[in-house]
């Protein structure tokens, strides 16, 4: 991603959404540019949903172990109050959060913040998810990734869940979830 300099020398914004199906590597690609960050000595500041304790309480984990150091918050407004003079913010799982979200987003970025959002675009249904269209919206950047169908080897764009349960939010893995084109999900 190129970014113009700014001549000015005003520091500029934006926004930056990752999304897609479950096991498309949406965090790990989080976690790489969260890492590229740090190592361009900026200040980085990174947050998940405190209902997300798949992996570890206090960390953003990949499904390949790859790991960052994040703060668990259940009010997206709590990042205005903990992200004071900070470069980039990392929000993982942005679909849990609450519809707020957005406009938090677009306050940290009109500060000069780079803000990174990862997270599901749709639900199990293939039903957009929580704030995620409205956070799409307002990105500047957009990266969708894919996973690859675990019954024809296709691009896959839902997660689709293999168990009866209903509701919107159900917490899993590999056991519960499993990534499908719109043709494998139909034929399920």
């Amino acid at each position: 991603m190129f970014i113009e300099p700014n001549i000015s020398g005003e520091r500029r914004g934006w926004v930056e959404v990752v999304c897609g199906s479950m096991f498309s590597g949406k965090t790990e690609e989080l976690i790489r540019r969260l890492k590229r960050a740090k190592i361009a000595n900026l200040k980085v500041e990174i947050f998940k949903p405190t209902i997300d304790v798949r992996y570890d309480e206090t960390k953003v984990v990949s499904h390949d172990s790859n790991a960052i150091q994040s703060t668990p918050i259940d009010n997206s407004q709590t990042i205005l109050l903990m992200a004071n003079d900070v470069d980039v913010v990392g929000i993982d799982e942005a679909q849990f959060f609450d519809k707020e979200i957005v406009d938090v987003c677009e306050k940290l970025a009109t500060k000069g913040v780079r803000v990174i959002v990862a997270g599901l675009d749709m639900d199990y249904k293939g039903v957009p998810f929580g704030p995620m269209p409205q956070l799409l919206a307002i990105a500047d950047f957009i990266t969708k990734l894919h996973a690859i169908c675990v019954k024809c080897g296709s691009l896959a764009s839902i997660s689709y869940r293999k168990t009866t349960q209903e509701g919107q939010v159900l917490l899993g893995e590999k056991d519960i979830y499993e990534p499908r084109c719109r043709k494998c999900c139909q034929e399920a």
